[in-house]
């Protein structure tokens, strides 16, 4: 998936938790406001919105951990497939850090 392709499916999602959270809030808003049957009709369709966000956001949170098991198994399989190449990376990756930590 084209990073462009990423970017516009966060910024989707982004704008769909915030307008269902701002509907919502109106809605709470207007029940505070109305009373009786109308009050209760709100808070009802407020705690919709608010459960479908809810939904959106595991959603989101599901589709985030399956992305890094994903990351950690392609590492994984490279350190495998290429144990000296490997083992040379985080070496230097060592010496780089050593080094910077001794110039403090």
């Amino acid at each position: 998936m084209a990073r462009n392709d990423v970017k516009a499916k966060e910024d989707q999602f982004i704008d769909s938790v915030k307008e269902s959270l701002d509907d919502a809030e109106k809605l709470l808003r207007e029940a505070a406001d109305a009373t009786g049957e109308k009050a209760t009709e709100l808070r009802e369709k407020a705690m919709e919105s608010l459960r479908r966000s809810r939904l959106a956001l595991y959603d989101a949170q599901d589709a985030v951990l399956a992305k890094g098991r994903q990351a950690a198994r392609a590492a994984d399989d490279y350190v495998h497939d290429n144990p000296w190449q490997a083992a040379g990376i985080a070496g230097l990756t060592g010496l780089l850090v050593g080094m910077l930590i001794s110039r403090r």
